[in-house]
């Protein structure tokens, strides 16, 4: 369908954020022409009123570029086709990089001077406390910041010391092939998109089929994307040694002020775990009615079809209800979600795919789905909403100094309305199949999210923490340190196919720089603050929303911490597996029941 065919209450309204794309470009001229100033600005430490001066002027300039960029690239999102926006979208981007280039000079700047100079002069002048969270920001890195010279030398190496990601992605994106594999009678080509799909088939030849020809394919290339893997794991590990860091995890952590013991905690605890998880398989191979369950047949599939489909009506007024256990403030601003035109809510021909929450500090949280009616679309709603709560609490609540989060909390306040729709949905559903579905996803959830992201964090960190040894990191030991780990996490009771150890090598976030361990965490604390609010727990509720409201005013531990979340403990962890093992015994009662055992 073409996006002019859709009706207009079904999408996003952007011209509250530019009535015209003729404001746009007015007010792309306007903020272009003030970039140059910044060149004048290069004597901002002489005092405190000239800095004071350039805060402004700068906080000013980014609000406006952050919301020319946003009405660019929505508008671009919904129709990809359209040339008016794809020239739009560019000239946003262009304008984009030109701001980074023209404010590069602040940070070298600054750490020129000693701290003090800066509590000086905001002892002269008040508003400049306003910005001191941006100063210490920067003053944060200062032991770790190498001299202007060197600090130029690795910004020239940075497109460098990035190639092994892009090389990686090239290769395994577009030049590998898989073959074709027999599904239903019929002759498929097997790709990345399809293999999930295919792992969860109820045959188990496509099944089997499927696991063996991705990882052997994959095997073919060991020595090339071990080669790729030692070059950016050599890269981290160099940089952290150059900017005195203790290590490369510490180094990729220092960003969102988490501590290393936090990431070391994670896999500890899990790993003293396992054995909920063992009872997932015992079960499932139960379900399966297997001898032997190998590891393509533990994403099989083992719920009846259900194909129940949910209008959009349906979700939102799901949505509604499986929130209003946080409480009237929070439902108003999902409501005014629907009502004031913040979802773009059905696809459309050339409109990007999947689903996301975006905006900046001076527009709407807006929401983009491909709304089809399926029980993993009406969570996706939730999903993202839970985001664009997120944001408006944290906008309207903060300046817009610390109007923004970490990615490190992103994903709780979203996961949080994930597990809120589902546990409403288990409660008040009166079918069985219904109620199956919904626990099959949240078993895929945990065992996905918390142990296997888990396993993925512990390979990574002991890969990083050899070559920081000096090891060589060859292919052949890549893939037995993987298999040993899948021993590990998988148990006695599952086979583990030996093509399992060529498995790391398809994981794409090993090249994001210790990412994955912020899905694991981000589960737990939205599963301790759903059980708080669930079981009544005093201020529970009261809690969570001034953590949504509270923005970057205080570190993302912190921030959790008042929520009850102390992530310096095993606890929030442990309490997440007890959800999962609670979750795993209702899943197994309402399958017999289903089954009519």
């Amino acid at each position: 369908m073409l996006r002019s065919e859709i009706s207009s209450k079904y999408k996003w309204d952007l011209t509250k954020i530019y009535k015209t794309d003729e404001d746009f470009y007015k007010e792309l001229e306007k903020v272009s022409k003030c970039l140059d100033k910044y060149d004048s600005y290069h004597d901002i430490m002489d005092s405190s009123k000239r800095l004071l001066e350039f805060m402004k002027f700068d906080e000013d300039i980014s609000r406006r570029i952050e919301k020319i960029y946003t009405y660019a690239h929505l508008n671009n999102d919904a129709d990809m086709s359209n040339p008016t926006y794809q020239e739009i979208y560019g000239k946003a981007k262009d304008i984009y990089s030109l701001y980074s280039e023209k404010t590069s000079f602040l940070s070298p700047l600054l750490l020129n001077y000693d701290y003090s100079l800066i509590e000086n002069y905001e002892k002269e002048e008040e508003e400049l406390k306003n910005y001191d969270k941006i100063f210490k920001e920067i003053y944060r890195y200062k032991p770790y910041t190498l001299n202007h010279d060197e600090e130029k030398i690795l910004s020239s190496l940075s497109k460098i010391l990035s190639n092994a990601e892009e090389n990686y992605s090239y290769l395994t994106d577009v030049d590998m092939k898989f073959g074709t594999i027999l599904v239903d009678g019929e002759t498929k080509e097997l790709n990345e998109s399809n293999y999930s799909v295919y792992l969860k088939h109820k045959d188990r030849s496509v099944r089997r089929e499927a696991f063996e020809k991705i990882l052997s394919t994959y095997g073919e290339y060991k020595n090339t994307i071990s080669s790729m893997f030692e070059g950016n794991v050599d890269a981290l590990t160099t940089i952290a040694r150059l900017r005195k860091y203790n290590s490369s995890l510490e180094a990729s952590l220092f960003n969102e002020e988490i501590d290393p013991n936090v990431y070391n905690t994670l896999i500890d605890t899990v790993s003293n775990h396992l054995d909920v998880l063992f009872k997932y398989y015992d079960a499932k191979k139960s379900m399966l009615k297997l001898d032997e369950l190998h590891l393509y047949d533990t994403y099989a599939d083992v719920t009846t079809d259900y194909d129940k489909s949910y209008t959009f009506e349906e979700a939102k007024d799901l949505v509604i209800k499986a929130t209003s256990v946080l409480g009237e403030k929070y439902t108003n601003i999902i409501t005014k979600a629907f009502t004031d035109s913040w979802i773009d809510i059905y696809p459309n021909e050339a409109k990007r795919g999947g689903a996301y929450s975006g905006g900046s500090y001076d527009t709407l949280p807006y929401v983009l789905l491909n709304y089809e009616g399926t029980l993993n679309d009406v969570s996706t709603l939730a999903h993202e909403l839970g985001h664009s709560v997120h944001s408006y609490l944290t906008r309207t609540n903060n300046s817009y100094v610390t109007g923004d989060y970490k990615i490190f909390v992103a994903e709780v306040a979203s996961t949080v309305n994930e597990l809120l729709l589902a546990k409403y949905i288990l409660k008040t559903s009166t079918d069985n199949k219904e109620k199956l579905s919904i626990l099959n996803e949240l078993m895929g959830l945990y065992k996905a999210t918390i142990y296997r992201q888990v396993m993925f964090a512990e390979f990574e960190r002991d890969m990083h923490a050899l070559k920081e040894e000096g090891t060589v990191l060859t292919s052949e030991l890549l893939c037995d340190k993987y298999y040993e780990l899948n021993k590990k996490y998988f148990g006695d009771n599952v086979y583990v196919d030996e093509l399992i150890k060529n498995e790391w090598m398809r994981i794409p976030h090993f090249y994001y720089n210790f990412y994955v361990y912020k899905y694991a965490i981000g589960l737990s604390c939205a599963s301790k603050i759903v059980s708080d609010i669930y079981n009544n727990v005093d201020g529970a509720v009261d809690r969570y929303i001034n953590f949504l409201s509270s923005g970057s005013k205080k570190s993302p531990l912190e921030l959790l911490k008042d929520t009850g979340c102390d992530l310096s403990t095993p606890n929030v962890v442990e309490e997440a597996i007890k959800m999962f093992d609670d979750l795993l015994d209702e899943y197994i009662k309402t399958y017999k029941m289903n089954e009519g055992e």
